[in-house]
């Protein structure tokens, strides 16, 4: 493919939500300029809304963007995330904390699990993640922005503000925000040429009305409305190794402060998340359908969540796996409408934002080019890839027997690639991690030893040190940690706090 168009300047984005008005803000933020960007959704649809919970990666993101944190923070009432609690997900009554940052000191050969596994042999540590600032203020409910020792945060936030504060921004930038649904898809025909036959020319709107573009963004969310339906792209279907293939969302009053941390709490149908806001509390299930009926699950949903009900639960239905193709043509998707691994690591928005930046490297401003195509294509592969394993890692590795959901997770044939890191992990206590994956290795250490993988042996170079000097380490790296997460304020009073000068009447605690 080689589009020899004279100017590429018309981008058309279908679809608004999180996925829309991120990619109206960072295109509009570096080239609002030469671009005519057109976002085109709805009032009257509605967006899934549960991705409410971040990784630190978002840091670059606003970054990019210049945007003000704790203006930020007080637009989408959002809250500071050290980590996610996983409770009963090994075992029922057994949790471990999968927190941001690194925990203890690595030797170049060797990461601190090994040292640590060496002195558990001599009964010399506590529990690994005590090595950790991130868990330790997570657990204490403490949270401040720490110069040379500062913790690895990211976010909980409300999706729907979250894009209206995008929103403003992009408008601010030039792009023009078109109300209305799409009736249909066009697409061109021979007379424009051999290279852009079949590619979309134009969305129809249901008033009549006709937007055309250079190239388009689909954010129509799982229904993938320009990739799927009009260019026909296929979905590589991956429920075999996720099961779970629906969720219920509700929202509910604050009962208590907020904690910095999610919880993802396992059940014998799937799992459950809390997500604390400042003003309320974003909850949920994800279920399999074989195990929990959609009539059933809002009700048990009510069950398990405290403080009144601000919405209604609605069930979301979806198929966990990517398309074939993100890239196909003048078309690009993002978010929901690429592709869908569970939210148990919060990597929606993280998605996102890769798709973006990466469409910005990739960007074809003078036509299309099938190099370029490819390698997007590649990436994004490879990328919800590494995803997809970890997740699958956290049902894999299991020892629930209370449904049989957990036992065919535990059972299932999983791909060669989890495999290998699991037998290294299980064997020797590595952990390698390619140069372009999300997770670093202290994720893989903190999830495979909190489903309960234990090494069999640890690197050589622990033994090098002495008792007394392996005690000493172990301390001075506890009293550390201990130091710096004594010194922290209440993390709901530091939120308020730095919040405060940008709070409104529009956006209440």
């Amino acid at each position: 493919m080689n589009s020899s168009m004279k100017s590429f300047h018309r981008v058309v984005i279908a679809g608004g939500g999180t996925a829309g008005w991120m990619m109206a803000a960072l295109m509009s933020k570096l080239l609002g300029k030469r671009l005519d960007i057109k976002l085109v959704e709805s009032e009257e649809i509605g967006t899934v809304g549960v991705g409410e919970a971040t990784i630190p990666a978002l840091h670059t993101f606003h970054n990019l963007l210049g945007i003000n944190e704790a203006e930020f923070m007080a637009a989408t009432n959002a809250t500071f995330k050290l980590g996610i609690n996983f409770e009963g997900w090994k075992n029922i009554g057994e949790n471990y904390f999968h927190s941001f940052g690194s925990t203890g000191n690595d030797h170049w050969s060797a990461g601190f699990q090994h040292f640590w596994l060496k002195g558990r042999t001599e009964g010399l540590v506590k529990t690994y993640t005590d090595y950790n600032p991130e868990t330790v203020a997570a657990f204490a409910n403490r949270f401040a922005h720490v110069q040379n020792h500062g913790l690895n945060y990211a976010y909980h936030l409300d999706a729907g503000r979250y894009a209206k504060f995008l929103r403003a921004m992009s408008e601010a930038c030039g792009v023009q925000r078109i109300e209305g649904k799409i009736a249909k898809v066009e697409k061109h025909g021979p007379e424009v040429g051999q290279d852009r036959e079949g590619d979309i020319a134009a969305l129809r709107m249901e008033d009549g009305s006709r937007i055309e573009g250079d190239l388009f963004i689909d954010c129509t969310g799982f229904r993938a409305l320009l990739l799927a339906e009009a260019l026909g792209v296929g979905y590589e279907d991956w429920s075999y190794w996720l099961p779970c293939d629906r969720a219920v969302a509700v929202q509910t009053a604050s009962v208590r402060e907020a904690w910095p941390y999610t919880r993802s709490i396992a059940h014998p149908f799937g799992w459950q998340w809390r997500i604390p806001l400042q003003h309320r509390v974003g909850n949920g299930l994800v279920y399999s359908s074989k195990e929990l009926s959609d009539a059933d699950a809002p009700d048990m949903l009510k069950k398990n969540v405290e403080g009144e009900l601000l919405t209604q639960p609605r069930v979301i239905r979806f198929l966990p796996g990517q398309r074939n193709k993100v890239w196909e043509r003048n078309c690009v998707a993002v978010g929901l409408a690429s592709g869908f691994v569970e939210p148990l690591e919060s990597t929606s928005i993280h998605l996102i934002q890769r798709a973006a930046i990466r469409l910005m490297q990739l960007f074809p401003s003078n036509g299309i080019q099938q190099a370029d195509v490819d390698e997007f294509n590649l990436q994004s592969k490879r990328e919800l890839e590494h995803i997809r394993d970890f997740i699958v890692l956290h049902y894999h590795v299991n020892e629930r027997t209370d449904s049989a959901l957990w036992k065919h997770v535990r059972e299932m044939n999983i791909l060669p690639s989890l495999r290998h890191r699991i037998d290294l992990f299980r064997e020797t206590a590595r952990v390698f991690r390619p140069s372009d994956e999300l997770f670093a290795e202290n994720s893989w250490v903190q999830v495979m030893m909190g489903q309960g993988i234990t090494p069999e042996r640890y690197h050589p170079v622990a033994d090098l040190m002495g008792l007394d000097e392996l005690k000493r380490f172990l301390g001075e790296i506890q009293v550390k940690v201990q130091r710096t997460v004594g010194g922290l304020p209440s993390h709901q009073d530091y939120v308020r706090q730095l919040c405060a000068p940008y709070r409104t009447a529009a956006s209440p605690m």
